[in-house]
């Protein structure tokens, strides 16, 4: 009897205890990030925050009873922000292994879309093959997925490393890079500031948009919920339609993506 007990766990990991840690607290911390329009706007104004991430945000404290706390930082800046505490949850991520280290992704995807380059007028590079190239300056933002996409398939260009999308901006306007990584509707968004050209290197690769939560005893009833909602946003259209209107809104022009692409 003394050794069956001995083999016993001493207590069962309760899955709900981050879930319910959120709810009691009455608050789900979440990040935003200025300049990475149409997904985080922040009104200049008035300091306030909108866009299809935020909307999403919204959506989910709201189920959850919960008001929306809104914490500024960078991409780069984000796995440390989920080790101190500072937010419980990001969504539009893609899936990074050194950033897996401290943070839990879910696997229901919330939409796909396309590596997409902008560039000055006149840039002609166009495949991954030819993007691979020391000629080549490519400016990536610190500490995202495209940095990891850029090492790997251009790894003899020069790649410029910079801490925000404005930054990538300014190096392109300044000369001192011919073109930025970025997603689809990213890329959209800044061309018309390089007046350049927006286009899907060959062969066309997608990245994958998942939602983040700290790595944590007790999140597997949080993640849980999240892949459920996660698969009513796609399984209802739900997710497509807000990213569309959202682009629409925005004015962006989508043809410039793959005619089968689909979010």
């Amino acid at each position: 009897m003394v050794a069956a007990a001995t083999l016993q766990p001493a207590h069962a990991e309760d899955p709900s205890l981050v879930l319910d840690r959120i709810r009691d607290s009455g608050v789900l911390k979440f990040p935003v990030i200025t300049g990475e329009e149409p997904s985080y706007i922040k009104d200049p104004q008035t300091g306030e925050w909108s866009g299809f991430y935020v909307e999403w945000g919204e959506e989910i404290a709201d189920i959850l009873g919960v008001d929306l706390e809104f914490v500024e930082t960078t991409w780069g800046n984000l796995a440390a922000d989920f080790q101190s505490q500072k937010v419980d949850i990001a969504i539009g991520l893609n899936p990074n292994p050194q950033r897996g280290l401290v943070v839990d992704y879910t696997t229901t995807p919330l939409f796909y879309g396309p590596w997409t380059i902008v560039a000055k007028k006149g840039f002609e590079k166009t495949s991954w093959a030819e993007l691979n190239d020391p000629s080549v300056r490519l400016a990536v933002q610190k500490g995202s997925t495209m940095q990891v996409v850029a090492e790997a398939l251009t790894p003899k260009a020069e790649i410029i490393v910079v801490g925000t999308r404005p930054l990538g901006v300014l190096e392109i306007n300044s000369g001192r890079a011919d073109a930025m990584l970025l997603a689809s509707f990213d890329a959209i968004q800044v061309a018309p500031e390089v007046e350049g050209d927006v286009f899907v290197p060959t062969p066309a690769l997608t990245n994958t948009a998942v939602i983040g939560v700290r790595r944590e005893a007790g999140n597997a009833g949080w993640i849980n919920w999240l892949e459920n909602w996660t698969s009513q946003q796609r399984s209802l259209g739900l997710a497509q339609g807000k990213l569309a209107k959202s682009f629409e809104d925005a004015g962006l022009d989508m043809s410039v993506l793959p005619g089968d692409f689909s979010f």
